[in-house]
């Protein structure tokens, strides 16, 4: 038994490593007397160079799909190693990593078995065992499947802490070419549901531009589990993915598309998964032999950008300039293209001219704002604040002083720029950006309960990195 649920592990975790749409925060859900925690000290947030979360386990379900997505290494047609776990056994499983403190939470996804209602169904049977059988209180982010029965949607909704469904490409016309049998309806529609529910149990105010409708059809009751305890419905919200470098979008198109998720769905992230080349098709980009990491790297500089600097997606990638720079980070490219707004004199400034500058994060623009409460902000301050002088200096005066050399011009400023970033990267010998493994370094573990006498050994360590935010 031992033997094959080690294989199980080792086939359906490595399944998983493909989905980046895992982040543990913004869940405070009630879990007092039992086991774990979804408040932020109960989570550790730690992640790997490209953005993945990994204090979670994350598993499949199953990798037996009855779809042929092109992209995908569990698509039906793929030769790979099969197998499905049963419901108490990804829940007992989830119990002995929790215990042994290897884990603070578990990630669910699957592929689509029999049909994505059957899948939904042994989904939702692992969850209430772990909620109500295992008192388990601790954070579970489940992926949802498109085309599940809205009543399951909600029943797993009331179990999980984050629900996330994957929207895939960034266009429709991308999805019908590489995943025919998912329609875009099917994925919006659940993705409706979440909001809507989580707007009438007043968990998340109304979109900001355009108002989902209200689906009658849904049921919206805040149900009681079986230990009696009321549970919200996914406290923490809702996440998407979408495969960047398998479709010929600009990075323009696929801003945009993440501006109208964050408006119409209010969503928590938009995670962008580098593809990475699996599988060989007439329809996926030959070129391709690895993953455009950076590409996907300075995807997540602008979507921050979009989520907490008050940018539009217009704003970042104009008509005219439909891509990314890969070599400078999106800020810095807007300001270089927006240089009558510069210098900016941060003793003048407000938190939104502030946020603007390049080298400016969120938490020392607001640190600038309360230093001039009590006195006026000098050069030697900014640091210490937390501004990345390096680039801010081209972009800003202090106490009427600018420091970016002599004269405010664009092609002098983004030859220093680049230099600078080119003299960072080898001094640093570069990001070596892997997809994650359990089972990357040597020895596999299984709990004592499930083979007698053997030790269990503890994970392989792993090096991890903040996520550059796009300061």
């Amino acid at each position: 038994m031992a033997e094959n649920l080690m294989n199980k592990l080792k086939i359906l975790a490595d399944s998983a490593k493909f989905d980046v749409s895992c982040s543990s925060s913004g869940s405070s859900g009630e879990g007092t007397g039992k086991m774990g925690s979804t408040h932020m000290a109960g989570i550790c947030h730690s992640w790997s160079a490209d953005g993945r979360c990994i204090s979670l386990l994350k598993i499949l379900f199953t990798n037996n799909c009855v779809y042929d997505c092109a992209y995908c290494v569990n698509r039906r047609s793929a030769q790979t190693e099969r197998a499905s776990f049963e419901p108490e056994e990804l829940a007992r499983l989830t119990m002995e990593f929790y215990r042994r403190n290897y884990i603070e939470g578990l990630f669910i996804s699957s592929a689509v078995e029999v049909s994505p209602d059957h899948t939904g169904e042994r989904i939702l049977a692992c969850l209430d065992l772990l909620r109500n059988q295992y008192g388990f209180a601790g954070y579970i982010h489940a992926k949802l499947i498109p085309g599940m029965s809205a009543e399951l949607i909600h029943q797993i909704g009331l179990r999980a802490d984050r629900l996330s469904i994957n929207i895939e490409l960034p266009t429709e016309e991308g999805l019908k070419r590489l995943a025919p049998q998912k329609q875009l309806q099917s994925i919006l529609k659940p993705m409706n549901q979440i909001t809507n529910t989580m707007m009438e149990q007043k968990t998340l105010k109304a979109p900001g531009h355009m108002h989902p409708l209200m689906d009658p059809s849904v049921s919206q009751t805040t149900a009681l589990d079986l230990s009696g305890s009321r549970r919200r419905f996914a406290p923490a919200g809702q996440t998407t993915q979408m495969i960047i470098g398998a479709t010929g979008e600009t990075d323009q198109q696929i801003i945009h598309t993440s501006e109208k998720l964050y408006h119409r769905f209010v969503m928590k992230r938009v995670y962008y998964s580098a593809y990475i080349p699996v599988s060989s098709s007439s329809l996926l980009p030959s070129a391709l032999t690895a993953p455009p990491l950076m590409r996907e790297h300075r995807l997540y500089q602008a979507d921050w950008l979009l989520r907490f600097y008050g940018f539009t997606a217009e704003e970042i990638l104009p008509s005219e300039h439909p891509d990314l720079e890969l070599e400078m980070d999106p800020k810095a490219a807007w300001a270089l293209r927006h240089l009558e707004h510069f210098p900016i004199e941060v003793n003048k400034a407000s938190l939104e001219e502030l946020l603007r500058i390049p080298g400016v994060g969120e938490v020392s623009a607001r640190r600038i704002l309360r230093q001039r409460r009590v006195a006026s902000v000098k050069a030697e301050d900014l640091k210490r604040m937390g501004v990345v002088m390096k680039r801010a200096k081209y972009f800003l005066t202090c106490q009427g002083k600018y420091y970016g050399g002599k004269d405010l011009v664009e092609n002098t400023i983004r030859g220093q720029i680049l230099m600078e970033e080119r003299l960072r990267y080898r001094l640093t010998g570069g990001e070596d950006q892997q997809q994650l493994s359990l089972f990357s370094g040597s020895g596999n573990w299984i709990p004592e309960s499930y083979e007698t006498g053997r030790e269990g050994r503890a994970w392989p360590s792993i090096a991890m990195t903040e996520p550059s935010k796009g300061s």
